[in-house]
């Protein structure tokens, strides 16, 4: 049984956390080789971005080693970026885990705690900019949907995270089983007015 940690803070982008959360665990009722948890730096509720309230199945002390690390994003970021017990646990974390994630603004976390430096990464459009003025990127991608280098995957914003988590689902076990879950959920996007999109 492979671990699966979503790390959740203040104003964690809803759909960052809970599209990955929704792949990842319909894997794990399909193979029993999944179990998901929502880890967060302290017990009690929190609130996402959106106002979906969470309560985190534990706190980072209870959680050291996930075999899967997901790292959301978020206007919370901007925080949690500063918070040092969180971001000393990404780094511990990531330095086992078989497989380091983040959605959206998540990958700014996972270059300031280390796991993402010298790799090349995605995130959300309006984070680009901020991702590169980093500087420890090898590169920051714009216009895909998800990047994977080594076992470093990043996807860019909100509804990016449940792509990427289909193609880590293909790795973990493979694509065909990924397409049966990609089934399960209806997951078969056609989006209304995509002749209004512009970039």
């Amino acid at each position: 049984m492979k671990s699966v940690a979503f790390l959740v803070f203040p104003n964690v982008e809803d759909l960052d956390l809970v599209g990955p959360w929704q792949v990842l665990t319909t894997a794990g009722v399909m193979t029993e080789k999944l179990k998901c948890y929502t880890v967060a730096k302290d017990a009690g509720t929190l609130h996402c971005s959106k106002g979906l309230r969470i309560i985190p199945d534990m706190t980072l002390s209870q959680m050291p080693n996930p075999d899967i690390l997901l790292v959301p994003g978020g206007r919370g970021v901007d925080d949690a970026l500063k918070d040092e017990a969180t971001m000393e646990w990404i780094t511990e974390a990531a330095k086992t885990a078989e497989w380091v994630t983040s959605v959206c603004a998540g990958a700014l976390m996972l270059l300031g705690a280390g796991p993402a430096r010298g790799r090349r990464i995605t995130t959300h459009f309006n984070r680009i900019a901020q991702a590169r003025g980093m500087g420890s990127a090898k590169e920051v991608l714009e216009n895909v949907r998800y990047v994977d280098d080594g076992n470093v995957v990043s996807s860019a914003g909100v509804s990016a995270g449940i792509d990427m988590a289909l193609w880590l689902t293909g790795q973990i076990f493979d694509p065909e089983f990924a397409v049966q879950v990609q089934k399960r959920m209806e997951y078969t996007p056609l989006p209304p007015y995509q002749d209004l999109w512009t970039d």
